[in-house]
């Protein structure tokens, strides 16, 4: 119901203000979300936030901007988000030093961030400018509504040149940061195909079903074709894992779908040259402009 009435604030934002005891019914402040009546005097109380504009100084490219949303090409090696109170370099932050007005409307710790990328994964995200705007991406993601595909680059070759795997990905019981394939894991789908293998190693393209936390990597170490230079699932080496997040398509809160591609980074290039998989990677080389197809 607050949410609803205050839909300027996020629901992250709102929740927090409930658990800070700012939202009260009748006088008697309130804990927990719940169902209010007829006649009820709700008073919400919204403090100052305490979104204090860090200084970021790390190059973002925005592949494309409207009054709901944008999409970044995320670079390798930042994180979509920090821990609570970290104002570390982060898309957070970045977004925060960029639009602190709008990021007041937020919850502090990730102002308009719908999904998320590994650190060293790079690509496109998209990220919300309005409150209404990250609950209908939310939602999107939430109802496989979004379109996900990436390149990976990796150390083996699959035994078929296109496959869907299929297999259940659960938190290791050992180390909460890693993923495993296991028993009581939820379901997930990865659709690839080889674009181009030369020496034991290969291109692929990436089609994600579903979209577990690292599942892109945890699948294709099942079949034996980890990520390149991955110091997870993988062998390590001395660059980062060599996976991009090359095309998002999401519908667009105002109608419509959103279709926006990153080209491949220059060092993923470089590991294709090397790895004489360059007529494989040029097919994601170049950039694409976004395209914004009306609703049918």
């Amino acid at each position: 119901m607050v949410a609803a009435a205050y839909s300027d604030l996020s629901r992250a934002r709102v929740q927090r203000l409930i658990e800070g005891g700012q939202v009260s019914v009748n006088g008697t402040a309130v804990r927990k979300s719940g169902q209010v009546a007829a006649g009820d005097l709700v008073v919400v109380v919204v403090p100052e936030t305490d979104h204090d504009a860090p200084t970021v100084s790390v190059d973002v490219p925005v592949l494309y901007e409207d009054g709901e949303l944008l999409a970044i090409d995320k670079p390798a090696g930042l994180a979509t988000h920090g821990a609570p109170g970290d104002l570390g370099p982060s898309v957070a932050t970045w977004f925060l030093a960029r639009y602190p007005e709008l990021a007041r409307a937020f919850d502090a710790e990730r102002p308009g961030i719908v999904h998320r990328l590994d650190k060293d994964t790079s690509g496109v995200l998209v990220l919300a400018k309005t409150p209404a705007a990250q609950m209908a991406l939310s939602a999107a993601f939430a109802e496989r509504a979004a379109s996900k595909t990436y390149v990976a680059i990796t150390d083996g070759v699959p035994h078929k040149a296109k496959a869907v795997i299929e297999a259940p990905i659960a938190r290791h019981p050992a180390d909460r940061t890693r993923m495993m394939i296991g028993k009581g894991g939820r379901m997930s789908r990865t659709r690839y195909e080889v674009v181009g293998a030369e020496r034991g190693h290969a291109l692929l393209e990436v089609d994600l079903e579903t979209g577990r936390t690292h599942q892109v990597r945890v699948h294709l170490a099942a079949i034996e074709c980890a990520v390149r230079f991955d110091r997870v699932y993988g062998k390590g080496g001395p660059g980062r894992q060599q996976l991009h997040a090359w095309r998002l398509s999401v519908p667009h809160p105002a109608g419509g779908t959103l279709t926006v591609t990153a080209a491949l980074p220059g060092d993923m290039v470089a590991t294709a040259a090397e790895l004489e998989l360059t007529d494989a990677a040029a097919r994601y080389a170049e950039p694409c402009a976004p395209e914004l197809a009306a609703a049918e």
